[in-house]
Parts: structure tokens; sequence; C-alpha cells
């Protein structure tokens, strides 16, 4: 999948698990049995039935492959109305263009063949090129144009934190879109027509940080070599080497391809905490104020004197962290996710709106769209000639373009990379740090009487509420 389509800047935790609980009934809808959508939790639960969230997380998540073959037929009939070679046709209309939104591609002689035209993509040369000449289309981030899957990917970046891209693949028969290659993403594949034959190989580098291409003549025997038919499931931890064909005698064969987790690793956690904890650190610590030796910056080399001073200041950070308790900010993950993520899935966007009555200091509050609202205490950014201060952002995914997601930034949006911050603050509010305990008491609680919300001032609390309302954030509990 070397093309998922994350932003340009791009290449393309868990949460604790709780006691295993039965799957909901899934709701019949046309005829089909879709995917149980009650919450993040069932909903991927009921994507990896029958195994459970505890067996997956034990023993397959970042470990090994997981295939289920389900011989399902409401569940293969479900999957097969997610997306078919009908739907391309109908987007060709609306305009797609090559290698933005498509790629035409086969695998000859272990390379990848890009077989893309210019500019905007007709069907009658793409089904051509898919016939004739057994070329794979490859359609980047069909969740932006097909209801259903902005469903399914929006349940699953609630159930992760982490965003969710796609590729659909449809590759005609005895023909292979890809060569042997890894990935760095967690994937998961669902077998919406035909059959594709797959081959999975002992990762060379596990849990990859990033895209590769592997010869055959390096990646031994494939561990595993089965074929997926609709309504099947795959998953693999990114650094699985893979490739994927269709069998002779399958018309064609189409799969949706999920992945998630990419730079979302403790290496990237602590390249985001730690330059908060050592800024905190420097406001009590005086050593870690003092100047850098004269020349340090400009010399050819640095020697032991330095690393063990170094070394020092991360034992002292480290011991600071456990004595004090200290609480962890992570600032540029989290405004990452937010800002590029799916909005909720509403296909009524008046559902976005303030509802109902203004609050009142009288009424008992609940938060909205819980699942696409964060917070970050950051510094702040006004230019004062006051001591720099922690704010409290409250950051949120509401106005998010689902046409835009995980396309990266277009060449006359980079002038635009210096208003970033402004554009991100846009979809959220900013409060003093005093207000972070009733924020958390808001995200905590189901119902919260504003009387009692953790501020000294009752114009606080008010203002603290009606900005949340707002903004669509907040509402009246009804008695």
């Amino acid at each position: 999948m070397p093309n998922k389509g994350r932003r340009v800047k791009q290449r393309d935790g868990q949460e604790e698990e709780e006691e295993d609980v039965p799957v909901k009934q899934m709701k019949v809808v046309n005829g089909s049995v879709p995917l149980c959508f009650d919450s993040p939790r069932d909903f991927f639960q009921s994507l990896i039935s029958p195994v459970g969230l505890d067996e997956f997380f034990q023993h397959y998540w970042e470990q090994k492959p997981l295939v289920l073959h389900r011989s399902d037929p409401d569940l293969a009939s479900y999957y097969g109305s997610l997306f078919q070679l009908s739907d391309v046709k109908q987007l060709c209309a609306r305009g797609l263009r090559y290698a933005t939104d498509l790629n035409v591609c086969r695998c000859v002689d272990g390379k990848k063949k890009v077989l893309n035209k210019a500019g905007k993509v007709k069907f009658s040369q793409l089904k051509k090129d898919l016939e004739e000449r057994r070329a794979t289309i490859q359609l980047h981030q069909p969740q932006r144009f097909k209801d259903e899957l902005w469903r399914i990917q929006e349940r699953l970046e609630c159930f992760f934190g982490s965003l969710v891209g796609s590729n659909i693949y449809i590759t005609p028969q005895a023909s292979q879109g890809l060569p042997p290659h890894y990935d760095d993403v967690e994937v998961l594949i669902l077998q919406l027509e035909g059959k594709k034959h797959w081959r999975l190989y002992q990762p060379t580098v596990p849990l990859a940080r990033e895209y590769s291409l592997e010869p055959e003549d390096r990646i031994g025997p494939p561990t595993h070599d089965f074929i997926l038919q609709p309504g099947d499931l795959l998953y693999f931890p990114r650094g699985t080497i893979h490739q994927a064909d269709t069998p002779a005698g399958v018309e064609r064969s189409t799969h949706l391809t999920l992945s998630t987790y990419q730079n979302t690793s403790w290496g990237d956690f602590m390249l985001d905490v730690i330059p908060g904890c050592v800024f905190d650190c420097m406001s009590r610590d005086l050593q870690m104020r003092s100047g850098l030796p004269r020349n340090l910056l400009t010399a050819p080399s640095w020697g032991p004197d330095i690393n063990k001073q170094v070394c020092a200041f991360l034992r002292r950070l480290a011991d600071g962290l456990e004595r004090d308790d200290h609480e962890l900010r992570s600032t540029a993950m989290k405004r990452d996710f937010i800002s590029h993520r799916l909005p909720p899935f509403l296909l009524d966007q008046a559902q976005l709106e303030p509802a109902g009555k203004p609050p009142s200091l009288e009424d008992t509050v609940c938060i909205r769209f819980k699942e696409h609202l964060l917070l970050t205490l950051e510094p702040s950014q006004d230019n004062t000639d006051e001591a720099t201060e922690l704010v409290v952002f409250v950051l949120h995914s509401l106005r998010n373009k689902r046409e835009t997601h995980m396309m990266g930034t277009s060449d006359e949006d980079e002038d635009e990379d210096e208003d970033e911050e402004e554009e991100i603050v846009s979809q959220g509010l900013r409060f003093p740090s005093s207000h972070l305990a009733a924020l958390k008491q808001l995200l905590r609680g189901d119902g919260v009487p504003a009387a009692q919300l953790q501020l000294l001032q009752d114009a606080d609390k008010v203002g603290l509420l009606l900005g949340l309302w707002s903004e669509g954030l907040l509402q009246v509990q009804t008695p």
C-alpha cells in the first residue's frame, strides 16, 4: 500500500481493555447484517468477531497476522455493498484524477509498473486497463465518497484514537497489482468481492516505521498462504511483508484496506511530551537555565563531558516526573490527530449546531461529541511582556472536512502553512489553565450540575458553559 494518502508532509494506544462483553445484536438494514455501530468498542468487537477484544490485543495486535474465514452470506453481502466497480464508474463522472485519487498499476517481474494517464480519469480507459492490460485499480481514501465507509472509519478512529485511512483495490484475474512490500501501519483487509490469494512473510523490520519493497529472493517462504473470500477479514502488523494476487478463473477481486497507527509509537509519544517536561523543569531548575559552554554549537564534535551532562539532566528529569507525579502534556500528536481525523458521522449537518437552550447555573449539562473532543495544556503564544503561562485548548473535529480526509496538503496549501496554528485553534476554544479541572469534570461525567463545576467564580462557570455550548459541544440535560 505505497499510497495511503496521509498529508503530504506525510509519507501515506490501545485503550485499557475491559472484561469482554457479548456483542450486541446487529441491526438488519436492507436485508443485510451490518456491523454494530452502537459504540467504537462494540464496532471493533463486531468487526473481528468471533475473536474477542482481549484475545486480539493479547495475541495478535503488533505480534502476528489474524485470518478470519467467515462463510457468512449476510456479512458477505454487506461487505459487497461497501464498494463495487460500478462505484468507480460513478466517481469518474464526478471528476477523479490520476495519482491524486486513483492509481492504475501492475506487478511485472517483481516490480510495480504504474500505468496512469494524465489528468482526469475516464472510466472507458480504466475498464480497458482492467480487462485488457490486467491492471489493478487502486482508489485512495474512498471514505470521501461512500457514506458507509465514512461511518466505519469514524468508528475506528474513535476506537484507536488514531487516524484511519483506506484504499480500494480492484484486481482482474490472474494478475497482481503490487510487488512484495511492507507498510508502516497496522492493516485490516476486508474482502468485498471475488477471491484474493495472499502470501505473508516474516518481517525483516518488525513494527516498521516506513514503507519498503522487499525482493522475493530476500523474504524466504511465506508464513501464511491462503485465499480470502467475500466476508473474510485479515489483520497483520506493520512491517509484515505481503503480496496478493487474483487467481485465474476469478473475474476480479475487490478488497478494502484499512490502515492505522502510523507514527503512533512510544517513541513518537516521547518526542511529543519531553519538550514540555524540559520546559517545566527549566522553570524550577537553575542549572538547566545556566548557559552552554562557549562555542559549543560551533565545535566540530562534542566530548564525553557533554554526554555526561545531558545524561545527568535526563536522570533529574525522570526523577522529577516520578517524584512529583508530573502530568505529561501531549500537544503535537493531539493536534495532528484532531485536525486531520474524520468529522462525526452525520448526514444532517444541522446536528452540529448548538443544541437546545443556552445553559445556566441551574442546569445539569453534558458534553456532546465527547469522542471528537480533546484537551491540550500548552504555553500561551501571546506576545506580551509577562512570563509565559499555560493555557487550555479545547480542540474538536466537528468542522473537519470529510472530502479531504487523509488526502494531504496540496501545493496551493503550502503557502498557508504559517497560518496552520490559527486554523487549528479556530476548530476549538481557549481557556485559562484554571479551567482545566472543570473541563476534565465535564469530560468524565455524563451529567454535571453547572453550579458544581470546579471553578471559584460563577461568572467563569457561565463563560465556560456558554463557550462550549456555542461551539456545539455542550447541551442542557432534560429532566
